[in-house]
């Protein structure tokens, strides 16, 4: 529990090991088999490639991607590999959460039980099942809350010179420079670890040494991984490059996603309505634990307030934050606070199990660091926390599965048909439909003699709209056409004599004959 040392022992090694365990094969038993669409197919390329993703580069999970990709090399393709990835990221998550909830609780049993409830909620079970960047935030996530609970025991066990916690708040801080290198929404943490900090070490700005480590640590890992940007669009250049990091503009802009700022929109407009979605996105996600969560909170507050401190404000801002932050598949958004509120839930039953073992039979702490109590009431309490979780197995399970997706590959196959699509084609694509088409050609080495052209490339050679580069390759090269905003295709159907092709998939695909009668020669 907080505030005793640490002491690795092999039932906490056996059940963090076997959450793993659970954790991989669930999420192996869901896996894509392949290629996908939007961004997984990008990270299924980047990766392999050591290329750039799209902001904020990510190049966390690019660097350990492209070597998870040499490693796994005889396993597959690119893309399964990649896949394969998150499920391993899914898998240290669940481990990494059965060591927090132990420390928390002291109670093995609801740790295992805990580490496998977060492994099985259908928001990280889906990510562990493709390539997303998210899987690895959530692992090093609770990597940063193992560390920081950590340092908060060393450092009131310490009696004598403080080196093992210092050398924990550390390591904290060079995982939380790899955790921005990997996504921005590490960020958010900052107010509560702010404050557990100084609750933990309130004089700690006159350890002034200890603080310089700190910060050099966070640097120096952050500065590491960001390297890869310039160097892999300049000096080492990759074969798919989101803008131009190479550059100090292009950089700042990967970095700082400049071109999703906006997406935050009326962040203090409509609470109610956003907190009643809240709630049943937590019920979607936690079953009946999800009323227990507010409870758990609060024993957590009374029983554990530097934990509360740590993990209260980053739970608030993340959700707020996520509803108010209109950009794609937001639900993702949610993996940490749904890691936190299991922490408290875990702590609200450990709490109550104390309280049923103070009142029938005082207990003791066992060799292990455990409760000695009444082993069944420990297990009882697990299996009570994972009850909703296997009651609600097979339709979280038909919800993730993943592994008869083979859309993409259809897709790439139809729309790679010189036959329909011609040779040396133009396609003016749209993001999620360019992804799997750069896979093809530059992981599969498929069709090397298409152009694709989506609005990033527009920008980024300075090709003009969507009709400039229509006019600049019609009657030269055959151009296809893939988008979604019906406006767009409407202005295109005033302009143009479009074809619809018989290519299956989400997007209609259309080739362009020629100009209407009444548009530009």
């Amino acid at each position: 529990m907080l505030g005793e040392p640490r002491t690795v022992n092999v039932r906490l090694v056996a059940a963090a090991a076997g959450a793993a365990a659970v954790a991989f094969v669930a999420a192996l038993a869901a896996l894509l088999p392949g290629v996908a669409f939007w961004d997984t197919a990008e990270l299924q390329t980047v990766g392999p490639l050591l290329g750039t993703a799209h902001p904020t580069g990510y190049p966390t999970w690019v660097i350990l991607g492209w070597l998870v990709s040499v490693v796994l090399q005889p396993f597959g393709e690119p893309a399964f590999r990649m896949n394969v990835f998150n499920a391993a990221c899914l898998a240290v998550s669940a481990g990494l959460a059965v060591v927090l909830v132990r420390w928390l609780t002291g109670r093995t049993w609801l740790a295992l039980a805990t580490g496998i409830v977060l492994a099985l909620t259908p928001i990280a079970w889906s990510i562990g099942t493709h390539a997303d960047v998210h899987g690895l935030h959530l692992t090093l996530s609770v990597l940063l809350l193992v560390l920081l609970v950590d340092w908060d025991a060393q450092e009131r066990a310490a009696d004598g010179p403080r080196s093992g916690a210092d050398r924990r708040i550390v390591a904290a801080a060079a995982v939380f420079g790899l955790a921005l290198g990997n996504h921005n929404l590490v960020l958010l943490a900052v107010p509560g670890i702010a404050l557990f900090v100084f609750a933990v070490a309130p004089r700690i700005l006159r350890r002034r040494r200890l603080v310089v480590t700190c910060l050099a640590a966070l640097l120096v890992s952050l500065v590491v991984v960001e390297l890869e940007l310039p160097l892999r669009a300049g000096l080492l250049p990759a074969p798919l490059v989101y803008g131009h990091p190479q550059t100090w503009d292009g950089f700042w802009s990967i970095v700082l996603a400049q071109q999703f700022q906006g997406s935050l929109i009326a962040p203090f407009s409509d609470l109610a309505t956003k907190a009643a979605t809240l709630v049943q996105l937590a019920w979607d996600q936690l079953g009946p634990l999800a009323g227990l969560v507010p409870f758990g909170f609060i024993a957590t507050a009374l029983s554990r307030p530097r934990y509360a401190l740590l993990t209260g404000p980053t739970f608030a801002i993340t959700c707020w934050f996520a509803a108010s932050y209109d950009n794609a598949d937001i639900g993702r958004y949610y993996l940490v606070p749904g890691l936190i509120a299991l922490t408290w839930v875990a702590i609200l039953v450990g709490v109550l199990v104390d309280a049923l073992e103070r009142t029938f039979l005082p207990g003791r702490l066992d060799r292990h660091g455990d409760r000695k109590g009444l082993p069944i009431v420990g297990f009882l309490a697990a299996a009570i926390v994972l009850a909703p979780t296997l009651a609600a197995l097979p339709s979280r399970y038909a919800l993730v599965d993943e592994r008869g997706d083979h859309a993409a590959e259809d897709w790439l196959d139809r729309i790679l048909d010189e036959r329909l699509t011609g040779p040396n084609a133009v396609i003016v694509s749209w993001w999620s439909y360019s992804t799997p088409l750069w896979y093809a050609q530059h992981i599969e080495g498929r069709r090397p003699d298409i152009r694709v052209i989506d609005d990033r490339t527009r920008i980024d050679e300075h090709l003009g709209e969507i009709a400039d580069v229509i006019d600049a390759n019609l009657g030269r090269r055959p151009v296809i056409v893939i988008q979604v905003d019906p406006k767009v295709l409407a202005g295109l159907a005033e302009r143009y004599q479009l074809s619809l092709l018989p290519i299956a998939g989400p997007q209609p695909v259309y080739r362009v004959d020629a100009f209407l009668a009444d548009g530009p020669r």
